[in-house]
């Protein structure tokens, strides 16, 4: 089992299932999930529908599993509560109090934590300002706009510094200067080394947050790592390379049939575009063909890269 996440050691999770399965009735939400994530961001990715909210409840330890093991830092929450205080937890519902004001919710959070009335005061100071929330402090959360509850949300989930954090479909609702602001923030917990666990289905936000993913699709998970050591993992699986040359048509005829190259096309006077079945090889390769051979490249662009490329593939499968 590898752990995901920045620059951790093997062996040094934070966060770890071992075999976790849930499944309400007949419905079956999240089936022999195994997964282990260190310090940084490691983002959860699928489909509305795809089990995520049902895992990561199952490891903030707000339900247990149906089978399986859930731990933070080595301990089963649920049975050990004193651990929440270490854990920030921001779901995708939002069930908030409608007839409390935005202080008094982020107060009793803190509150509830074990802060002092001077040390909370403090912290809520703090948290609104961060999202912009001290004009709207003293409306009830039922006038809350959207954007405005996520926000409330993400702010009760940091107020007290966990070192683990959860956020579930965090930007759903945020305006684009809030949504980016709250994208800076959760790069800056991971630079922190706290370990944030982010889910999404909109895979683009993602990648703006961290390139450690864990894919999953109905219930299971599909893979795990850094984006490209997945794609690396499924050499079936081409990449698409354009180089730039004022020499295309050379360029072109000299890339065919060669290791790694699956496909040629001379795209225009000045552009090939080359499909690898071995990324990584191909890159490693490429310099050593251009110096060896006196091919002028100008410029490399990798057109299918992306965290979308490989979630559409491994689900497809």
């Amino acid at each position: 089992m590898n752990t995901v996440g920045a620059g951790v050691a093997a062996g040094a999770a934070r966060i770890s299932a071992d075999r976790v399965g849930k499944w309400f009735g007949e419905v079956i939400a999240v089936n022999n999930c195994t997964l282990s994530v260190g310090a940084g961001v490691v983002g959860l990715l699928g489909a509305n529908g795809a089990g995520k909210s049902t895992l990561f409840k199952m490891l903030a330890g707000l339900i247990e599993p149906s089978h399986g093991t859930v731990r933070v830092f080595g301990r089963e929450l649920r049975h050990e509560v004193g651990w929440y205080r270490r854990v920030g937890f921001c779901p995708e519902s939002e069930a908030l109090p409608e007839w409390m004001t935005g202080r008094e919710f982020l107060a009793l959070a803190l509150r509830l934590m074990g802060f002092g009335r001077a040390e909370t005061d403090r912290r809520v100071d703090h948290w609104l300002e961060r999202f912009e929330l001290t004009d709207a402090q003293h409306r009830r959360c039922g006038g809350y706009s959207k954007g405005m509850r996520q926000k409330l949300k993400l702010a009760q989930a940091l107020a007290h510094d966990p070192d683990v954090i959860f956020l579930d479909e965090p930007l759903n609702g945020m305006d684009p200067v809030s949504r980016k602001h709250s994208i800076d923030l959760v790069r800056e917990l991971g630079r922190q080394g706290r370990t944030v666990l982010v889910s999404s289905h909109i895979l683009p936000e993602v990648e703006s947050m961290t390139s450690d993913i864990v894919l999953i699709d109905r219930g299971k998970v599909l893979a795990e790592g850094a984006i490209t050591e997945i794609r690396d993992k499924i050499p079936e699986h081409p990449t698409t390379v354009a180089l730039v040359s004022p020499e295309a048509r050379g360029l072109a005829g000299f890339l065919i049939g060669r290791d790694h190259v699956v496909s040629v096309e001379l795209e225009s006077a000045q552009r090939v575009v080359v499909r690898t079945d071995h990324a990584v090889e191909f890159y490693r390769t490429l310099p050593s063909w251009v110096l060896e051979h006196g091919l002028k490249v100008d410029e490399i662009l990798t057109l299918d890269d992306s965290l979308e490329a490989v979630f559409q593939y491994l689900t497809e499968r």
